[in-house]
């Protein structure tokens, strides 16, 4: 389709922007450089500033160098958010080394798949999660344990040592490494297994700077250089959090505060102390503040700008947070495949409800028929998501064929579904294999639970299809009831009913205190579908 949303941005925002030519390296430099002073993290009380954290990375990529790491040796991270992620990523980048990003959550097997499949020697562990990582260990090329405590002592085995005595190791500044960065990787981004194996998304220097300097350009209006306090709760493995928090705080010279996880009260608490401006979080985090009956009183009126991303925001509570914070809530939509962000909601132009927004700077995007992909459709119709820019992966690690599926003539199929009107505003609207066929209706699982996210007694919502003999599949609804509130089966469907086809009414509503989520937060659809189709198998089978 035709770029119509280059009208929606004004004369001092481009369209298109110069990616330069750097390193990811340069990135921080080029802040330590301005901004010497300023304090680079936040953590637990204490702060590091720009030109300290500088000193460590130096450090750490010296050490790395001197324990035989070269350039394209992929180096795995494995932390919670703290100082020392930070130091060991762009540590990793100095050195020539690839970042391979390790959720601390993952079992055993998942840590032994993405271990052996990167090839990693090198891993920057949690102490806590040691156990986890010996019961692998054999299966992998691992033989550099870097460990991270945050309380008690280390007593490591003999290729184990901790953090602060690996940065002693240093012997002056590293050595330099030529890096090209529209060809050098910077990073492995394993995506989440939500559509099978994880795979290695191969990120370049040039694609997560593209992705920094796109998201600075469209934000610029907001952002103050050197002036701004990131709060990171979202966190810094996920390609969310690597970009639009950690990378993109360092490059405007901004204080990144950082938490391990999300406790609602140590995040308020923080926020009365720290006074962010910048909150980038996921739905489910808006939801918890939210819902807290005294969070006026913690100061999150200091928070400017929320950018939301990794699952959709219910327009109800996107209108009820706005209101009690006084922030804006911009919505994103991207991949790890993208580096991720390909789209916002603008904060110089009209904010449509439902809508992923626009494109970032110089990025295209179009919908295409999800059976050939080869059919671009007309304005307003259903169809998969592509779109192609500077921050698009290079590929996946060792998976030519599923590159080849996935980037095809240089646009990136999502997998997603989505419609674009006629001023370009993106709308997605599920995932492919998310798409409910019932009775030969296509119901899209969103549809339903922006309905149901209406209903006063809702606080969270996910619609499935599950197996059904007449209808092929039909529409589950399963829901966490707010604090104090009730509401029934029956109740529920009658509100759907009066507010929906009927073709997309739930014809089964359950009840939990709480859904299955992410480290992120992200509600898994995914497994509370496989959870309902093992029950009617079960059902199916004792009859």
């Amino acid at each position: 389709m035709e770029r119509v949303w280059r009208k929606h941005y004004p004369d001092h925002i481009q369209v298109e922007v110069d990616i330069p030519d750097i390193a990811l390296t340069d990135v921080l430099q080029q802040s330590v450089d301005r901004f010497p002073k300023n304090p680079a993290v936040s953590f637990s009380g204490h702060e590091i500033s720009y030109e300290e954290l500088n000193g460590q990375v130096q450090a750490f990529a010296s050490s790395l160098q001197k324990e035989g790491v070269e350039k394209g040796d992929r180096v795995a991270i494995m932390l919670p958010n703290c100082p020392h992620y930070v130091t060991s990523y762009y540590g990793t980048l100095k050195a020539g080394a690839v970042v391979t990003q390790v959720n601390p959550m993952l079992v055993e097997c998942e840590l032994a798949h993405i271990l052996t499949d990167s090839g990693a020697e090198t891993i920057v562990i949690y102490g806590p999660l040691l156990p986890v990582l010996e019961k692998v260990k054999d299966q992998t090329s691992i033989k550099n344990v870097i460990v991270v405590m945050f309380n008690g002592n280390f007593e490591g085995a003999s290729d184990e040592i901790e953090f602060p005595e690996f940065l002693k190791q240093a012997e002056g500044p590293p050595s330099p490494v030529d890096i090209n960065p529209s060809e050098d990787l910077a990073v492995l981004q394993y995506t989440g297994g939500t559509t099978g194996r994880s795979k290695g998304a191969m990120l370049t220097h040039r694609n997560v700077v593209a992705n920094v300097v796109q998201t600075n350009e469209y934000f610029k209006d907001e952002i103050e250089m050197g002036n701004e306090r990131y709060l990171t709760v979202i966190p810094l493995f996920h390609v969310f959090g690597m970009t639009s928090c950690m990378n993109l705080s360092i490059y405007s010279g901004s204080k990144n505060i950082m938490l391990p996880r999300f406790e609602l009260e140590e995040v308020l608490e923080t926020i009365k102390r720290e006074q962010p401006t910048f909150f980038p979080g996921v739905p489910t985090m808006y939801v918890a503040i939210n819902s807290h009956p005294k969070a006026e009183e913690y100061g999150i009126d200091s928070i400017r700008v929320c950018n939301s991303g990794s699952a959709p925001m219910p327009q109800e509570l996107m209108r009820s947070f706005e209101a009690k914070t006084g922030a804006k809530v911009y919505e994103g939509y991207g991949l790890s495949e993208s580096s991720p962000v390909t789209h916002c909601t603008p904060l110089f132009a009209e904010r449509k409800p439902g809508s992923v927004g626009i494109g970032v700077p110089s990025t295209d995007y179009k919908i295409v028929d999800v059976a050939t992909g080869t059919e671009e459709l007309p304005i307003g119709e259903a169809g998969e998501v592509v779109l192609r820019g500077p921050q698009v992966m290079k590929g996946y690690w060792n998976m030519p064929e599923e590159t080849g599926g996935t980037i095809r003539d240089g646009w990136l199929y999502t997998g997603d579904i989505g419609r674009v009107d006629d001023e370009g505003y993106l709308y997605i609207i599920d995932r492919k294999k998310d798409l409910i066929i019932a009775g030969g209706f296509n119901i899209y699982p969103r549809d339903v639970e922006e309905v149901i996210y209406e209903h006063d007694a809702v606080q969270e919502a996910v619609v499935v299809g599950v197996p059904d003999e007449y209808r092929g599949e039909t529409v589950c609804a399963v829901i966490v009831l707010k604090d104090g509130k009730t509401a029934t089966e029956e109740e529920l469907i009658s509100y759907c009913r009066e507010n929906m086809a009927a073709y997309k009414v739930p014809h089964i509503v359950e009840f939990e205190s709480e859904l299955p989520k992410s480290s992120v937060g992200k509600i898994l659809r995914r497994k509370i579908r496989d959870q309902k189709n093992q029950e009617f198998e079960s059902a199916r089978s004792e009859q």
